[in-house]
């Protein structure tokens, strides 16, 4: 399959039909448009000229060849360079046009009265040629095929007024809907240049080390195990380790955090960060195409052209919508004269008023600028949604369950706190705990290196399942574990009040005893992430009903934490099978996401109506959910939230706005006072409305990003 950009895509509608005529040609049956980012995919054994032949004929055309790559989700250098769309040449030609035309049309409006029937009719014909040709050119193409779509609508009603006499409205017409064409698709490219300039993070080349030589090469060529070097402000080309040097990095483009990241030697590193300072030997470890920046930006590719059911039924409407509307034409030109004595002029006028009314550009934009725009901006927030019916699916939700370790708390174990009874406390789980690699035993150590210690020989090791570990030090046996270990020990009292408080905190406990008597305590907690509370809260305050923790950590321990997030209701002691029967519990009362770790919670996340990933660039936690966080941390997903409700308000409310301007309209042929004027404004005005509301989407982001980095400041 290869890749080519399409210049003049701005129908949606249209895009579809040409699609459907590429089909029709030898090895074109897999071909795709994409609109949403104005593209075409193709089997190399199409002819091209054929396909530009078709593209020609709804005034498209191919630009160049964006990836030669089978496969492969890199932009070549023109990728982020070409967007002339409506902003280049064919823009300019645009604009240029639309002016001519209406610099004449408004000279005859003002010297009408001045001007015979022989000079105002020819410059009525000539400004409509100007700004309308092309639309009569595809509208008579259309008519010959009985195909009736935009243009074919536009074109009866064009040669309908001028047979009326109506040349003046006629040329209104024409200029209003080639400006109306020319800002809708003003509004499309808007969404895909930003969209373009997210996807312009992929790095283009790497500079390989071969030897003491150096080698520039694209990134599709790296290799695994090349080495790169990676000068300061320079983008890394692909997932490695660094091999030597010391730097900050920008991960923006991964996890959309702001904030750089120091890497030394041995620190893995993400494709399409990018190295602020000093100088770093990076060995690849991923092959471009498999980097997680790449899957990234191929899955933010796909998901911009997935249809949401609201943008699926919207499609279905249109395709009865258009002969509709020419029936209801049909009905008020004929109907009146025919059968209640009205004016054939009149009705032939009015219904001429409805075809242009009845144009379904409206409609059919009030999805797909939102959805693009949600998609990009949740994108730039390092929240990968991997398509337009899950971003539509986020807005919907009430209840957000969470697994414990890992996404309220940072899994990372750490001591809370502890109790010395005998000097020797230290030294002595110094010496057992650094032969273990149990997460438990990291945490004592970390805390024992922070203080002085005696170096000690432990010997004859023996864990014993579930309890701990013995030990023999200079010939006496010690023991580190919980209190089943310490069966043999008679516990005083005081020590015992000091174990259940430990306990009553939610903290695991850690003894550490000789054969007679305690030498201290450690109590073990995992540590609740900073952004836990706040999330938990804000989440709350965009309208997410219940917030619930589904952990398999015990009733005591998870109540805790639960405490300290504030969420609505926690769940402990569940088995992964457990979890999922408690997520079909739920979904009976709701809308349900479920946020884990995208490995262990996969059951889980494949139960939700909607499953989110904690990610960090994991190939697992990419592939797993609908959504990834890919700062893997909780912090950007009330803003996700708020933005796929905004978005699915925009919809619906550009869909209700579309109709209702259209039927009043409509009914302004009952008492016979539809304008050609009032019908093309009302079309017009509502494309031009959605599409503006639409990128609000963007705008609204923006101004809260620059709030942000000024708090920040």
């Amino acid at each position: 399959m290869k890749e080519y950009r399409i210049q003049g895509l701005s129908c949606a509608n249209c895009a579809k039909e040409l699609e459907q005529e590429i089909h029709k040609l030898e090895q074109g049956h897999t071909a795709k448009i994409l609109y949403n980012s104005g593209k075409l995919k193709i089997d190399q054994a199409v002819d091209l000229q054929a396909v530009k032949k078709i593209l020609a004929s709804d005034g498209a055309a191919l630009v160049q060849e964006a990836s030669a790559v089978t496969g492969s989700t890199h932009l070549t250098e023109e990728t982020g360079s070409d967007h002339t769309h409506e902003h280049g040449s064919e823009g300019g030609k645009w604009k240029l046009l639309l002016s001519l035309s209406t610099v004449i049309f408004l000279t005859l409006i003002i010297f009408e009265s001045q001007l015979s029937s022989y000079v105002a009719i020819p410059g009525y014909i000539l400004a409509t040629a100007i700004s309308g040709y092309a639309t009569f050119v595809k509208g008579l193409k259309n008519l010959i095929r009985l195909k009736f779509n935009i243009n074919t609508l536009m074109t009866i009603a064009l040669v309908g007024a001028f047979s009326i006499g109506e040349w003046k409205e006629g040329t209104l017409v024409a200029i209003l809907f080639g400006l109306n064409e020319y800002l809708e698709g003003l509004g499309m490219e808007k969404a895909r240049r930003s969209m373009a300039a997210l996807l312009d993070v992929a790095p283009k080349q790497a500079t390989v080390l071969i030897g003491n030589q150096e080698q520039v090469v694209p990134v599709e060529q790296l290799q695994v195990a090349d080495v790169v070097l990676v000068r300061a402000g320079e983008k890394i080309p692909s997932d490695g380790i660094v091999l030597s040097g010391t730097s900050s990095v920008n991960e923006a483009a991964i996890t959309g955090e702001s904030m750089p990241v120091d890497k030394v030697e041995g620190e893995s590193v993400f494709g399409g960060s990018i190295n602020n300072e000093g100088v770093l030997r990076v060995t690849i470890t991923k092959a471009y195409e498999e980097s997680s920046l790449s899957k990234i930006l191929h899955l933010v590719e796909e998901a911009q052209e997935t249809k949401t059911p609201t943008e699926q039924f919207i499609n279905r409407f249109a395709q009865y919508y258009t002969p509709l509307i020419m029936v209801i034409s049909a009905i008020v030109m004929l109907f009146p004269p025919l059968f209640f004595g009205g004016d054939w002029g009149t009705w032939l006028y009015q219904g001429l008023a409805v075809l242009i009314v009845g144009c379904p550009c409206a409609l059919i934009l009030s999805s797909p600028i939102a959805i693009v725009s949600g998609i990009t901006v949740n994108a730039r927030n390092g929240i990968l949604i991997k398509g337009g019916v899950f971003l539509e699916q986020l807005g919907k939700i009430d209840t957000i369950a969470f697994d414990k370790t890992g996404t309220l708390t940072k899994g990372e174990p750490h001591v809370q706190q502890w109790q010395v009874y005998d000097a020797a406390l230290f030294s002595v789980a110094a010496a057992i705990e650094s032969t273990s690699s149990h997460p438990i035993a990291k945490a004592v150590m970390n805390e024992v290196q922070k203080h002085d210690v005696n170096h000690l020989e432990a010997t004859q090791l023996k864990t014993i399942a579930g309890q701990g570990v013995t030990a023999i030090i200079h010939e006496q046996r010690y023991f580190v574990g919980n209190e089943a270990l310490m069966t043999s020990l008679n516990i005083p009292s005081n020590i015992q009040q000091v174990m259940d408080h430990y306990k009553a905190q939610g903290w695991t406990l850690v003894i550490v005893a000789d054969e007679q008597h305690i030498l201290g305590l450690f109590g073990i907690a995992d540590e609740t992430r900073e952004e836990s509370k706040q999330v938990i809260s804000n989440l709350h305050h965009v309208g997410i009903k219940q917030t619930v923790m589904l952990t398999g950590d015990h009733q005591m321990t998870a109540e805790k934490v639960a405490q300290q997030v504030g969420v609505s209701a926690v769940y402990a002691g569940l088995l992964p099978e457990q979890k999922v029967e408690k997520m079909k519990e739920l979904a009976k009362k709701g809308k349900v996401a479920m946020i884990g770790d995208g490995i262990n919670d996969a059951p889980a996340l494949a139960t939700a109506d909607l499953g989110i990933a904690m990610g960090k660039g994991t190939d697992s936690a990419i592939e797993t959910a609908d959504i990834v966080l890919m700062q893997d941390h909780l912090g950007k997903l009330p803003a996700a939230v708020s933005i796929s409700r905004n978005v699915n308000r925009i919809i619906k409310f550009n869909i209700v706005f579309s109709l209702a301007l259209k039927a009043f309209a409509l009914l302004l042929t009952i008492p016979g006072v539809l304008t050609l004027w009032i019908a093309i404004l009302a079309d017009m005005g509502a494309t031009i409305f959605v599409t503006l509301v639409s990128l609000t989407v963007l705008i609204e982001s923006k101004k809260e990003k620059e709030v942000q980095l000024q708090r920040a400041d």
